[in-house]
């Protein structure tokens, strides 16, 4: 098989279903989708009185209001108020906005009061296979499409090696999500002194369904209530917000050199 048959995949890929792990030039914005998890009659974790759907909706609104403010980015929100998002709807809006990342913010809490600090999940590797079926059965739309092997180069959903293009590109995703990760955690730990527990992978839907970059944020324990107390005031809030967000300024400077 030539190589520009495999060039040829990857290209129609990144049309067919706007996977966006790699930044084009021509797009002058990079999009990037803010998850506010929880909202409405889920309110998350509740505990000493902090509700995890509250602070974390001023959190993530802070985090795009610093963005917003820097060339470059477009932000798009799941949510900007107090309003039930069904789960599954979450993606299916970071795909449609064609996103270079998603990040999803949330508090954490345990019957211990304890433990404490941050932590960001990546997709886990266990749920890899169902990311490519997700990815192959919204790709299928490119066969109800007239002359689709002329659009597309030949490339076909439906054969295996066709495949190899979509597999290479979800491990990319996952690769820049670390990376990602790493920006999160080194800022809180670095420039705030949080207790950082640690980069982690995890089976959860809303990273699995998305085709870009994706990270989850817990910013912190509820239940534990010196960190619940920060994570609820102005200032914590601001000073989470602002570290999130200047690692995603850093992810793009570093890994796009714009």
């Amino acid at each position: 098989m030539k190589l520009n048959y495999y060039s040829f995949i990857l290209i129609a890929i990144l049309i067919a279903f706007s996977n966006t792990c790699v930044f084009s030039q021509d797009n002058q914005n990079f999009t990037v989708i803010l998850d506010a998890g929880h909202g409405g009659k889920d309110p998350g974790n509740s505990h000493h009185g902090f509700v995890e759907k509250d602070i974390v909706l001023k959190t993530t609104l802070k985090v795009g209001s610093y963005l917003e403010k820097t060339p470059g980015f477009t932000v798009i929100y799941t949510r900007t108020t107090d309003v039930f998002i069904e789960l599954a709807k979450r993606p299916k809006i970071a795909n449609k906005a064609n996103g270079n990342a998603f990040v999803s913010i949330h508090c954490n809490a345990v019957k211990n009061y304890l433990p404490h600090g941050t932590e960001t999940f990546v997709m886990g590797m266990s749920r890899s296979d169902l990311n490519l079926e997700v990815a192959k059965r919204e790709n299928s739309v490119i066969l109800l499409e007239e002359n689709f092997k002329d659009t597309y180069q030949g490339f076909d959903p439906a054969k295996p090696e066709s495949l190899i293009g979509l597999t290479m590109l979800q491990e990319e995703n996952l690769s820049n999500s670390i990376m990602l990760a790493t920006e999160v955690q080194d800022n809180f730990t670095n420039n705030l002194s949080r207790n950082s527990r640690g980069i982690k992978q995890q089976p959860l839907w809303v990273l699995d369904a998305v085709y870009m970059p994706s990270v989850l944020i817990e910013l912190g324990f509820l239940s534990n209530k010196e960190e619940g107390e920060y994570l609820n005031s102005e200032a914590g809030q601001d000073e989470m917000a602002l570290q999130i967000a200047n690692a995603i300024i850093a992810y793009k400077k570093k890994y796009f050199g714009l």
